[in-house]
């Protein structure tokens, strides 16, 4: 019984080549993971008590950067690929409901780190722990984006006509 070409079909092993719409939201995580990288190594120092103003300072300042990139690659995701996806299989349950979902948890953490931490007006405790909002924002972004490269990018890729990969590049171009 030959069962593993029905696997294909589910995101099987072979990855080819992305359209180009996808290949530039898959090409916005490396410097998206390069800032969160920037974030988490300032989140430990903090968890250790190194320079503990300097570094909150400065992940405060990081924070905001990574915000500013982070959004609109969301809204590409959120207002184009997604609901372009969802017409097929939805999207209150399942991928499109899932990569929401941590979008959402993400945005949420980083808000709040944002909304609470104030320079200098934090005890040493405070600050460890609006830290490790950043540092769970950090890992949920992380193994977000390693689902949307290995899984859907690549559903998307065999799921959209090519009129819609169209569609989809030239409204990531607009946002």
């Amino acid at each position: 019984m030959e069962m593993s070409s029905c696997m294909s079909g589910f995101g099987g092993t072979v990855q080819g080549e992305l359209s180009e719409g996808l290949a530039r939201l898959k090409s916005e995580h490396p410097p998206l993971r390069e800032k969160m990288d920037g974030m988490y190594s300032l989140t430990q120092k903090i968890d250790q008590g190194i320079d503990m103003e300097e570094n909150f300072h400065e992940l405060i300042i990081k924070v905001k950067e990574f915000k500013g990139e982070l959004d609109p690659h969301s809204e590409r995701e959120e207002g184009v690929l997604f609901p372009m996806m969802g017409a097929y299989i939805g999207t209150t349950s399942g991928p499109i409901a899932v990569m929401e979902y941590e979008h959402d948890q993400a945005k949420s953490k980083i808000g709040a780190f944002l909304d609470q931490a104030k320079v200098g007006e934090s005890t040493t405790d405070e600050k460890k722990k609006l830290a490790e909002l950043v540092q769970n924002a950090y890992f949920i972004l992380t193994d977000h984006f390693n689902k949307e490269e290995n899984v859907l990018f690549p559903m998307a890729e065999r799921m959209l006509s090519d009129v819609e990969k169209a569609d989809l590049l030239q409204k990531i171009k607009e946002i």
